[in-house]
């Protein structure tokens, strides 16, 4: 069996020492459903079965059939405090979890972290855990991002069960459930709310090893003195400290405000007060390895550095919610964050989401058929996992816009869901319907393009900010480092490095640069890395050969900022 992976605490904005953490190997059988013959696996628990990371691979859950996960862990009269919970990072897509063969709890929803209150069930020295995780991949109507069962092109292959840490804590009952920290630089202050049954709480703010301020208010505003803003340029991150009685939590933040402005000619998007260029990067998070899961926390921080060493400032998270550890290395390194909600619904058209909107197009999106959004539990289900995202990455120092759909995949109401979006988080950017499908001036804050095949170009008398949210995909095959050497996707492939480079340069030069005198805000060049057939990546799938140079990389982004 692999070393362990993730074995680091799993949530840094609520981080206490209780902590055991259940990756490793497990026990894993699979088969269909109510049938008793089943093959039995040994796991590495949290890589997925269908990766190469958990042991297994070459395999892919059908939707009639069913894994069981099983482990023991042992706990101590030490560790157990008055309430024990048990965590899950992610499990795709619907679990039922045991503890000493009684059932603690259930879940639905492949993309979300849950815990279960298993007080009552667990006992001094050893335990036994048992999950039983069912997923329809895309013969459902649930959130899974580019999965699909016969996969190619750019739909990926799929994945199921645990694929982030499954983890235990211990706790007090005046524990500290959650924290809620808004920042206001125009204030200089901080609001922070503790959700807790204790009457009896104490805050701490520290920069560096140096208490700056306190409080002893559940809903605390604390003045910041000699206040240090947070950008990409200079990651500024104050640390918290917060106990109660019977509990003591750290978390931290950053003092920053994301807006938008007007520069005089064009509304922008602003940094602190001031217009600030989003030069980004979508980012699918897909592994050679491990799919969804990163091969472990080094490997998450060193493609973060390498994007931010090449000039880029920001990342958008495409088709899925990262571990937590992510989005913290994002907060200290200093790389804004675009989070996408993760897609669903009914089948994925191609002729609807790539076809049609080239010949313009246009379809009201509350007539839910068109875009095979009809089923009212799928379209509700989406709703829910909205509210939950945003409360789950609220704290987010880094994240600076949120995208409800993207070309049409499943969208539904998106004037109405940005409405309710707005009221859920008024902090950040809302990029309601990138791609494709706009449905309106009213309906986002952005004007969100995609450009392929097209010559680079933006609207005229535009009056809401525009951004160029996906284009490029110039791509180039590198030998012994592709998925499938007979079948190779990309928007414009090309046969050496030499000529890519050439083509890049002309694009960013000839093309988009001239664009942000006439309004452009953003833009996000597809993609970080290849992602099995797509080979229009700035890496390889394996992450082992960078095909561009990175000081002539690192160049041509500076060239991209506000004269």
């Amino acid at each position: 069996m692999k070393i362990i992976s993730h074995t680091e605490y799993p949530r840094p904005q609520l981080e206490r020492i209780s902590y055991i953490n259940l990756n490793g190997e497990w026990d894993l059988s699979h088969s269909k459903q109510g049938v008793e013959t089943k093959t039995n696996y040994k796991i590495n628990v949290p890589f997925s079965p269908e990766t190469s990371a958990s042991g297994i691979g070459n395999f892919i859950l059908q939707p009639n059939e069913e894994l069981i996960y099983k482990r023991e862990f042992d706990l101590s009269s030490e560790f157990i405090k008055e309430i024990t919970l048990l965590h899950f990072g992610a499990v795709d897509y619907a679990c039922v979890c045991y503890i000493n063969k009684t059932e603690a709890g259930s879940h639905k929803g492949g993309f979300l972290p849950f815990q279960i209150d298993i007080t009552r069930l667990i006992q001094i020295g050893k335990n036994e855990i048992q999950l039983i995780v069912t997923d329809p991949t895309d013969t459902g109507t649930q959130s899974r991002g580019k999965q699909k069962l016969k996969r190619g092109g750019i739909w990926y292959t799929p994945q199921s069960g645990i694929w982030q840490t499954v983890w235990l804590e211990s706790v007090s009952k005046d524990y500290v459930k959650d924290v809620k920290i808004t920042p206001n630089i125009d204030t200089e202050s901080v609001e922070i709310i503790v959700d807790t049954e204790s009457s009896a709480i104490t805050i701490q703010i520290l920069d560096g090893e140096k208490i700056i301020a306190e409080s002893s208010n559940q809903n605390a505003n604390i003045k910041i003195p000699n206040m240090q803003l947070w950008s990409p340029e200079d990651p500024k991150l104050y640390s918290v400290l917060i106990k109660t009685p019977g509990d003591t939590v750290k978390s931290y933040f950053g003092m920053r405000k994301f807006s938008i402005g007007f520069d005089g000619k064009f509304k922008r998007l602003f940094l602190n007060n001031k217009p600030y260029f989003h030069n980004g990067l979508l980012d699918q998070g897909y592994w050679s390895e491990g799919l969804l899961t990163p091969p472990d926390d080094e490997s998450m921080v060193k493609e973060i550095k390498l994007m931010k060493e090449m000039g880029f400032n920001m990342l958008r998270k495409h088709i899925k919610i990262e571990p937590l550890r992510w989005y913290y290395h994002c907060d200290r390194l200093g790389i804004l964050v675009w989070q996408d909600f993760v897609c669903g619904g009914g089948p994925y058209e191609t002729w609807k989401v790539a076809y049609l909107p080239f010949i313009g197009w246009k379809t009201n999106d509350t007539k839910y058929k068109f875009l095979n959004r009809t089923d009212e539990s799928g379209r509700n289900e989406f709703i829910s996992e909205m509210n939950k995202t945003v409360n789950l990455l609220k704290n987010t120092v880094s994240l600076s816009v949120w995208v409800l759909f993207n070309e049409g995949w499943g969208q539904f109401d998106s004037i109405k869901l940005t409405a309710e979006l707005k009221k859920l988080d008024y902090t950040r950017t809302i990029d309601s319907v990138s791609g494709w499908y706009d449905q309106g001036k009213d309906s986002s804050d952005l004007k969100s393009l995609h450009l392929y095949y097209q010559k680079l170009k933006v609207p005229k008398n535009e009056k809401r900010v525009i951004v160029l949210s996906e284009f490029g995909g110039y791509s180039l095959k590198t030998d012994g480092h592709v998925y499938d050497e007979n079948n190779l996707f990309g928007y414009k492939i090309l046969p050496n490095k030499e000529s890519l480079e050439k083509e890049y340069r002309n694009l960013i030069e000839k093309e988009l640069i001239p664009l942000i005198e006439k309004g452009l805000s953003a833009s996000i060049y597809t993609q970080v890395s290849d992602v099995e057939e797509e080979i229009n990546g700035i890496v390889t799938y394996d992450r082992k050969v960078v095909k561009f140079d990175i000081d002539f990389m690192r160049k041509l982004n500076s060239k991209l900022v506000y004269r």
